[in-house]
């Protein structure tokens, strides 16, 4: 049945291929988050091991109601590595752990990229494609990446 909510199917198409971009960042954070959760040794080991898989679970969550948002719009959400890696603007280091610290700024900088993309997707979502719900998740989403960014910003001093 074709799906009929007040949004054309131009616009419908422009939200997909946001929230498609959306799930790749995800995605893409996601696994690097499992890598420095494993990989990591040394000084707050503990700790920072316990906050990378507290982080990755709840990128896990964001990651399948972005999924279920463009399903629920009519959409194909992508699911695989390597449609991820193409449509993410996040980078990747096969073959390379850095430290601690390096881990951190990593991390700090995809959220905060994160965060500026789902920023401009907002205003998109409701300006350009008259999706009042997609911005408002996204907001939600934003948020949740920002939280995520101070919390790992908070092992730098200012």
């Amino acid at each position: 049945m074709k799906l009929n909510i007040g949004i054309t199917d131009k616009n419908l198409k422009g939200v997909h291929e946001l929230l498609n971009k959306v799930l790749a960042d995800g995605n893409i954070l996601y696994i690097k988050l499992r890598k420095f959760h494993w990989n990591l040794s040394g000084d707050n080991f503990m700790e920072l091991h316990l906050l990378f898989e507290a982080q990755y679970t709840e990128v896990a969550v964001g990651i399948d109601e972005v999924a279920e948002r463009i399903s629920t719009l009519g959409g194909v959400a992508i699911g695989t590595t390597s449609e991820f890696a193409a449509a993410s603007q996040l980078k990747e280091s096969p073959g390379k752990v850095p430290d601690i610290q390096g881990m951190l700024k990593e991390l700090v900088g995809d959220h905060e990229k994160i965060v500026r993309t789902l920023r401009k997707g907002v205003d998109d979502a409701d300006k350009k494609y008259s999706d009042a719900g997609t911005s408002d998740f996204l907001t939600g989403l934003m948020q949740k990446h920002e939280k995520a960014a101070w919390k790992l910003r908070k092992y730098f001093k200012d």
